[in-house]
Order: structure tokens, then C-alpha cells, then sequence
């Protein structure tokens, strides 16, 4: 077993590993509507596929990440935010929000890529 120094500075790593991932997807998340402002809707669709990509991730582990799993060997905390640097209100209600902008960031940038002419029929 190792000690609660080793212990707390893999749970430190995992966590800021963590916190760049939600980062990296949440921007991600934000950037569909701007990419479609821009007219740059081939952007926006590889957007939409790697938040898609981490939303099978997710599915396949029982919409919990696999980052959340792998902390929870290095601590008894359990709390919303024990796996990431986030506020607690944020980390429990994270799904909920980002989920409702990426459907509705996507609605938005299918409907500025229809209205521009859409698949070209």
C-alpha cells in the first residue's frame, strides 16, 4: 500500500489531469456556436464529434468518467468535486449544463449551416 503522501499526489495528478479533460471538452462545448457564427461549419462538426466521442465514453461507464473511477482509489471523499478542480455547485450539475449548450449550441449551428445553404441539394 502506498503512503498518504504517494497517495494524495497521485490524487493531485488525476485531478488536474481531470480538470484540463473538462477543459478541453467544455471549451469544445462553447466554440460550436462561434464556429458557426463564423460560417466554419466543418469546425463546428469536429467539435460536435469529439463532445459526442466523450459522451460514448461516458455512456459505456455508466455515465460516470473513467478519471472519477481511477481518483476514487486514492481517497474516501466523495463529494461532487473529490475528483476534479471545480466548484462543488459546478461539479454536481456539470451534465446538466454543458449538456443543455452542447444541444442547443448544436440546434443552433444546424440551423446556421441549413440556412447557408445546408448539404447543397
Amino acid at each position: 500500500m502506498s503512503s498518504p503522501a504517494r497517495r494524495a499526489a497521485i490524487l493531485v495528478a488525476i485531478k488536474l489531469l481531470h480538470t484540463a479533460v473538462w477543459a478541453f471538452f467544455a471549451t469544445c462545448i462553447v466554440a460550436i456556436p462561434i464556429a458557426a457564427i463564423r460560417n466554419e461549419f466543418r469546425w463546428a462538426a469536429i467539435l460536435a464529434g469529439l463532445v459526442l466521442v466523450e459522451c460514448a465514453v461516458l455512456a459505456v461507464n455508466q455515465r460516470r468518467c473513467p478519471l472519477t473511477d481511477l481518483a476514487s482509489r486514492y481517497t474516501e471523499d466523495r463529494q461532487d468535486n473529490f475528483d476534479i478542480y471545480l466548484p462543488l455547485w459546478l461539479a454536481r450539475h456539470n451534465k446538466t449544463i454543458f449538456g443543455a449548450l452542447f444541444v442547443a449550441g448544436g440546434l443552433f449551428a444546424l440551423g446556421r449551416w441549413w440556412f447557408a445553404g445546408g448539404p447543397g441539394w
